[in-house]
């Protein structure tokens, strides 16, 4: 029971958004960071491909271990660490005990470990890039490839928001538990307390979202008003927003020493 207590109070929303925070804006000290975003995105889109496409065991354990690697070097949050860890154990457990269900037996234990291997690879090497990278450089590495400039700058605006969103969604919860009454009685592993939270969660979800489009409408009202589509839309402005990326030795190194990482795995298996 103290066990469960201690782990209510290390959860917490304040501890959540701090862990989110350090994530999307601390990355200036991440070995990473100073690398060219166009450069990151191409690494990123290969390592989240080229896996589901490969069935060698070696092959994926040694995809495994570089993108630790990168993780380590991008200095995640442990906080996501161990979320990503919780969701993997959990979509791969409640596969594995379904097909006990089914007539399966330890053998089902090797296409599930694949499996693993394989959405472990691509989402550490999500968290490498996009926790190496500001909110700004992953708007003008899309950007510069040809994406929209709605979609980029929707992209950035999500990250920079998200502080604001987690303030608003603390404050409706707790004008909900100001307002509401907690459960008397804890009951067996705090359960009770659990299912008054989860309510407490839905209800604020509709309200967060009713502020979020007031608030995104208000943003865009005010990016037109400053010509927000028609400097997207000139060359020159363009250009001249794109004018800081450069692709130095660091980044051909970075690339080239991933590119013969993998291939000398291939070779070897």
């Amino acid at each position: 029971m103290e066990l469960v207590r201690n782990w209510f109070n290390k959860i917490s929303l304040d501890r959540i958004q701090l862990e989110l925070m350090n994530t999307a804006y601390g990355s200036g000290h991440a070995s990473l960071s100073r690398l060219d975003p166009r450069g990151l995105l191409i690494w990123y889109l290969f390592f989240a491909v080229v896996p589901w496409f490969v069935s060698s065991y070696a092959v994926l354990a040694g995809m495994c271990l570089f993108m630790i690697v990168t993780t380590v070097l991008s200095r995640v949050s442990p906080f996501i660490i161990f979320v990503l860890c919780l969701g993997l154990i959990g979509q791969v457990g409640w596969l594995f005990i379904i097909s006990l269900f089914f007539g399966g037996d330890i053998s089902s234990a090797l296409p599930l470990l694949k499996l693993t291997m394989k959405l472990s690879i691509v989402s550490l090497a999500s968290i490498t890039v996009f926790s190496g990278m500001d909110p700004e450089k992953i708007s003008d590495g899309l950007l510069a490839f040809g994406v929209p400039a709605a979609f980029s700058f929707s992209l950035s605006y999500g990250y920079r928001i998200l502080p604001v969103l987690f303030e608003e969604f603390r404050n409706v919860l707790l004008s909900y538990r100001l307002r509401g009454k907690g459960p008397e009685r804890n009951g067996f592993l705090y359960w009770r307390l659990g299912v008054y939270y989860l309510k407490l969660l839905v209800y604020a979800f509709f309200p967060l979202m009713l502020a979020t489009a007031k608030r995104s409408r208000t943003t865009v009202e005010a990016l037109e008003t400053r010509g927000f589509s028609y400097g997207m839309k000139n060359p020159v402005s363009k250009k001249l927003k794109l004018a800081h990326l450069k692709l130095q030795r660091r980044d051909i190194l970075f690339l080239s020493g991933s590119a013969v990482y993998v291939a000398a795995l291939f070779w070897l298996s």
